[in-house]
């Protein structure tokens, strides 16, 4: 039976009393239900439905000056701390860039929003929460103890939505597209990877071949891609901390990519998960969750961009690594960083 279809808001509501210490993400999987449903069903306790229109979200949250933003993928959570400043929507993509906040989203997955307003021991915790159609996290801001808490009513009030029910149908999650390999494309590949001037121009290149990312990676061998060890995120990481070497780490799911760039500091592994735990910049990495780990370079007009890029098992990309291509000798640094990192064999596809 199809938990989800029958758990009323009420018992969700028990389930939430009986565990309170379980992680919001974590009991809604034991339900069985989504994340966004597990929040819908405290609306009128806490929780209040708003807009998810990310053009009326985001200016709305510089009101609240310095919070900490959220975003994650079933492997990996990226925080940072600042201010929603510089925000730029689009019809199909939407940005905020300043020296703290760095995002870039994309609003058709922008499907359900609340406020909430969470007792916990050392206070109420408010946050502003989007998800997509499926009611997985798409984006999370949370408030510091530096917000401006006095505008957090007016912010809720002007967001809030005319429908405030507990109830919530969600749609089905997408499965993650696996790789997509054709050999017979793969000189055509090559081919079109020489003409790339952009980064953001790979994604389009491969599309137009019927590709995908992780394929495109499987297909195209030396010079552009080189196979690593699924041990190098955690070995570029130290070298980069050790070395003080700033980076950009890129984390996101269909909605929203969150960057940080700039050094990492603390690096502390806890069991599975490799955390780095730095002020304003917070990163928690399930290493064992990682099964490709791919290093691979695009020509930008800047010269090379290379990353190192993690995949889990079914081919979803994890997170992102590159240099900091407008600090020169940076990159340079990072390239000769990357290049030490423990590769694999790889049979090119012909």
């Amino acid at each position: 039976m199809d938990i989800s279809a029958t758990l009323e808001p009420h018992a969700i509501r028990a389930a939430r009393l009986d565990a309170p210490k379980l992680r919001e993400r974590d009991l809604a999987t034991t339900l069985g239900i989504s994340e966004a449903q597990l929040v819908a069903a405290h609306v009128g306790q806490g929780v209040t439905r708003i807009t998810a229109d990310m053009d009326r979200v985001i200016p709305q949250l510089n009101r609240l000056g310095e919070v900490m933003a959220l975003t994650r993928n079933e492997s990996c959570v990226i925080e940072k701390v600042g201010v929603y400043d510089e925000y730029r929507g689009g019809e199909h993509a939407g940005l905020v860039v300043n020296a703290d906040i760095d995002l870039r989203m994309f609003p058709r997955h922008w499907v359900y929003g609340f406020a909430v307003e969470k007792q916990t021991d050392t206070g109420v915790r408010r946050s502003i929460q989007i998800f997509d159609a499926a009611g997985d996290a798409v984006h999370k801001i949370f408030l510091r103890d530096t917000s401006i808490v006095e505008e957090w009513d007016g912010v809720v009030e002007d967001l809030r939505d005319a429908e405030q029910s507990e109830h919530l149908q969600v749609s089905p999650r997408a499965a993650t597209e696996p790789a997509i390999v054709d050999p017979g494309k793969a000189d055509k590949l090559r081919s079109e990877w020489d003409k790339i001037t952009d980064t953001h121009q790979f994604l389009m290149m491969v599309r137009r071949l019927k590709l995908n990312r992780l394929g495109a990676y499987r297909m195209a061998g030396a010079p552009y891609v080189r196979p690593l060890a699924v041990s190098a995120i955690e070995d570029l990481l130290s070298k980069a901390r050790e070395a003080a070497l700033p980076i950009m780490v890129f984390v996101g799911n269909a909605g929203c990519i969150e960057i940080h760039t700039g050094p990492i500091e603390t690096l502390k592994p806890m069991g599975p998960w490799l955390n780095v735990l730095d002020a304003g910049f917070n990163l928690h990495l399930r290493a064992d969750h990682i099964a490709e780990v791919w290093q691979v370079t695009k020509s930008t007009r800047r010269g090379d961009a290379i990353s190192v890029e993690a995949f889990d098992k079914d081919g979803a990309l994890i997170l992102q690594l590159f240099g900091v291509l407008a600090e020169p000798e940076a990159a340079e640094r990072w390239n000769d960083v990357v290049a030490g990192l423990e590769g694999l064999k790889q049979e090119q596809t012909a």
